[in-house]
Parts: C-alpha cells; sequence; structure tokens
C-alpha cells in the first residue's frame, strides 16, 4: 500500500478540485467540495480498493490525507 496510489484514489472522488492540489499534507476538510457526502464516498473507496472498514471518527480525527492513510494502514 502506498501513500502515492491512495492519493490518486482519493483525488479521484472529487469532481472540481484539481489533482494538483492532493498531497499528503493537504487538509481535506478545508476543500471547498468536502462534505459529509464527500466523506461518505471516501469511506466507500476505502472499503472497495482496501477492503478497510473506518468509521466517521475516523474521518473526524484524521486532518491531512497522510492522517487519513495511516489510519488504513494501521486497519489494513
Amino acid at each position: 500500500m502506498e501513500i502515492k496510489d491512495f492519493i490518486e484514489k482519493f483525488a479521484e472522488q472529487f469532481e472540481d478540485t484539481e489533482v494538483s492540489v492532493f498531497k499528503e499534507n493537504t487538509e481535506f476538510k478545508t476543500l471547498d467540495e468536502w462534505t459529509s457526502l464527500m466523506a461518505l464516498s471516501i469511506i466507500a473507496m476505502i472499503d472497495e480498493e482496501y477492503d478497510v472498514r473506518i468509521k466517521g471518527n475516523d474521518i473526524k480525527s484524521a486532518v491531512t490525507i497522510k492522517d487519513l492513510f495511516e489510519i488504513v494502514k494501521a486497519n489494513k
């Protein structure tokens, strides 16, 4: 499991945000396109792509994309 691949899959969930915005240290909840529906989309992507089930609290506790990646990696 690579952070680069995770960032690419994360970015694919967003329609209107430039791909170049997505980096390890991106604070994803500050993006204009971030909504509770987007959070559900990310949770579904993680379940489908990594076979890891995360919860809303995992999203709440993560600040950056790397934080979320580390949570997924720890539950793999």
